[in-house]
């Protein structure tokens, strides 16, 4: 189970620990929404990953949602896997959640991420900080995006691993569905392609999928909602040009993922103020 603030980079590591794409990453804060479940198999061993949404605060319903959901997780797990992010020091937000890390009485560790954006000399006040807070839990350096430990910290939870017979299939690496996947990797390709211009507030629902074994081939329609009129305008850009720029970065993507073709249609519907609707945000999942 990985958990922590916000952009610490849990999404990339939970990737790159299972060794396949199983969560969307994006420079937006909270792209995570709901809890994503990775596979990693061995011989004598399987690790489930559970990737949360970043902890933090906002009075907003959707980002109050996401943050219940981490939350929970975290306090059913068998082993908490912490996550902050290298820096000189500590943070204010860093010391609230190793607070919080400290009082959940579950197996735990705690992951320094992306020690590859700073010289190792400088990771020792950090590393001495956390080591004072958790007295006792082991600290594992490691960087997700460059693969730089991954192995020494995967040796560390098989070692915690309690006994017991595999849960999933070991060919299996998500339980996702690819109709959830298309969901994610849709807004993937928005928020990469719009950056700063996408607001957060941005969902994809599939409405409809549909497979053909003979062609090897997937039919996928998708409506991308927005909550005001001018993102519509966004979202499609001039004479389609973005709409179809996120189109083709999905299918591509999802096609590398599925291994079969892809027809992917995309639309762009007005759904004013979703994100404070508990009934749509539990039709999304969320």
């Amino acid at each position: 189970m990985l958990g922590g603030r916000s952009n610490v980079g849990k999404s990339t590591l939970v990737n790159r620990l299972v060794g396949h794409k199983v969560a969307i990453v994006t420079p937006k804060p909270q792209t995570t929404r709901r809890k994503v479940l990775g596979i990693r198999s061995y011989a004598d061993a399987q690790i489930i990953f559970v990737d949360t949404p970043g902890i933090h605060d906002s009075p907003k319903m959707l980002n109050r949602r996401m943050v219940q959901t981490a939350r929970q997780t975290l306090a059913d797990a068998e082993i908490i896997m912490g996550v902050i992010e290298a820096g000189d020091r500590t943070t204010p937000a860093d010391h609230a959640f190793l607070e919080e890390l400290r009082a959940l009485a579950r197996p735990k560790l705690l992951v320094v991420n992306k020690i590859d954006l700073m010289p190792r000399a400088r990771l020792l006040p950090i590393l001495e900080e956390c080591a004072r807070e958790l007295h006792g839990i082991e600290i594992i350096p490691v960087s997700a995006k460059t693969g730089e430990n991954i192995e020494e910290l995967l040796r560390i939870l098989k070692s915690m691993l309690p006994a017991g017979p595999a849960l999933m299939a070991e060919d299996e690496y998500t339980d996702q569905t690819e109709r959830v996947l298309a969901e994610e990797i849709i807004r993937e390709k928005l928020f990469l392609k719009l950056e700063r211009e996408i607001p957060f507030s941005t969902a994809v629902a599939v409405e409809a999928f549909s497979e053909d074994e003979d062609k090897k081939l997937i039919k996928i329609a998708a409506t991308i909602i927005v909550d005001r009129e001018s993102h519509k305008g966004i979202v499609i850009g001039a004479r389609g040009s973005m709409l179809k720029e996120v189109g083709t970065a999905a299918r591509i993507e999802l096609e590398e993922i599925i291994g079969w073709k892809v027809f992917l249609e995309l639309l762009v519907n007005v759904d004013r103020d979703w994100t404070r609707n508990p009934r749509k945000l539990q039709e999304m999942g969320l």
